[in-house]
């Protein structure tokens, strides 16, 4: 029962902050597309770790926009506390999630190699077409 609790909890605080980073922050800091990959909740419900995903910007500009949400998190969390059922509202901690950058650069590698293996193929059979008229 607990941790269903702390599972619709996490859910709550996933949305809430997901629309308050894209919604309400107007910090011109904060560029690209930030999306709340995960939240975990501690057993008793007073933290959450909230990891955060930053795209379509460079390096620099995701670390400025990260810091951004870190320096808002009193806003952030006020605006939570409005939208849990509640009384308590548990301190938000952040962090930045590399895994969906990590697994997008995988797949742009995979991509690659498949094109560079499709180039190669082709090379081979037009060569092979040139001996065999010959």
């Amino acid at each position: 029962m607990e941790n269903r609790r702390q599972h619709k909890l996490a859910r709550v605080i996933r949305d809430s902050v997901s629309k308050t980073i894209q919604n309400k922050l107007s910090d011109p800091r904060i560029t690209g597309f930030v999306s709340v990959t995960e939240v975990n909740v501690s057993p008793d419900s007073k933290n959450a770790t909230v990891s955060l995903s930053v795209f379509g910007v460079d390096e620099v500009a995701g670390r400025t926009t990260f810091m951004a949400i870190q320096h808002a998190v009193g806003h952030i969390q006020a605006i939570l506390g409005k939208d849990l059922p509640g009384r308590t509202c548990p301190h938000l901690r952040f962090e930045l999630d590399t895994k969906m950058k990590k697994t997008i650069q995988t797949l742009q590698l995979i991509e690659e190699a498949n094109r560079d293996a499709y180039a190669q193929e082709q090379e081979e059979d037009e060569t092979a077409d040139e001996e065999e008229e010959s």
